[in-house]
């Protein structure tokens, strides 16, 4: 459980229950300035706007934590609903966007969204849940309320990236990088590789962060590495992550296993 549980999941167990998120169930505030160190130069959004546009499209953020990547999506999508299972986080979230008119913010898990069917264009999901095997009921829920030739993008770390790949092979031994990309691939994911940055102004941001990512022999490992990289701390401390963006579209005219044909009538798109 702890190992699971040290990578972030919001996934679902055998028994159908939510596994706790270690860093930002727990330490909201620290996620939240992890949240903005990560991708400071924007390559992820970048991808995903050339795999998946969401301008005046409507768009699904499952497990949406706090929703600090909703606003992005408001900003150009005609509607945007943030679907997330921990009730602090879907206060935070509705908190953060009260104002966009746009965006709603709905209680639920990925595997038993709250939403009708075909009713977005694009699913999105970033280090929740969908980490290889075991996600099967939630990819079958995205694939039940994307339209026809909707996209579903999956947005993980690339566990063989350095360091940090290093650093969470050092705490998920067990974990297979090859298997989840063959998992991936198998289930009809196109995938793509993505190098960012991570930049903390000042150490303590540094060292809060690695903390609640990693336990506390590997957090200090990480601390010793980045300052080594980082000579200069006026010019702050740059960690570089690696990720990996699945995406598949939505069949047309086909039948999905366990869904019904997508010919069939469609839901109104979410108010």
């Amino acid at each position: 459980m702890w190992k699971a549980a040290r990578r972030g999941l919001k996934a679902k167990l055998r028994d159908g229950a939510v596994v706790p998120s270690p860093n930002i169930w727990y330490y909201p505030d620290v996620y939240e300035r992890e949240n903005r160190a990560q991708d400071v130069d924007g390559a992820i959004w970048r991808v995903i706007a050339e795999e998946a546009a969401w301008a005046g499209r409507d768009v699904v953020d499952v497990g949406c934590g706090d929703g600090f990547h909703l606003p992005v999506f408001a900003s150009a999508a005609r509607s945007v609903v943030g679907v997330e299972p921990h009730e602090p986080l879907l206060q935070r979230a509705k908190r953060r966007v009260g104002e966009l008119r746009n965006v709603e913010v709905l209680g639920g898990p990925a595997q038993r969204l709250p939403l009708p069917e075909g009713c977005a264009d694009v699913v999105h999901a970033r280090t929740a849940y969908f980490f290889g095997p075991g996600c099967e009921p939630g990819l079958r829920e995205a694939d039940r309320v994307l339209r026809p030739g909707g996209s579903l993008v999956i947005v993980d770390l690339d566990v063989t990236g350095e360091p940090y790949g290093r650093w969470m092979r050092e705490d998920l031994p067990h974990y297979d990088p090859a298997a989840v990309e063959a998992f991936f691939a198998g289930q009809g994911f196109r995938c793509r590789r993505v190098a960012t940055r991570w930049w903390f102004a000042e150490r303590a941001e540094l060292e809060a962060v690695l903390k609640i990512e990693f336990s506390p022999a590997v957090a200090a490992r990480a601390i010793a590495d980045v300052l080594r990289a980082n000579d200069d701390p006026a010019n702050g401390f740059t960690v570089p992550v690696d990720y990996r963006v699945h995406v598949r579209e939505k069949p047309t005219g086909l039948v999905l296993p366990g869904h019904s044909s997508s010919s069939e009538s469609i839901s109104p798109r979410i108010p």
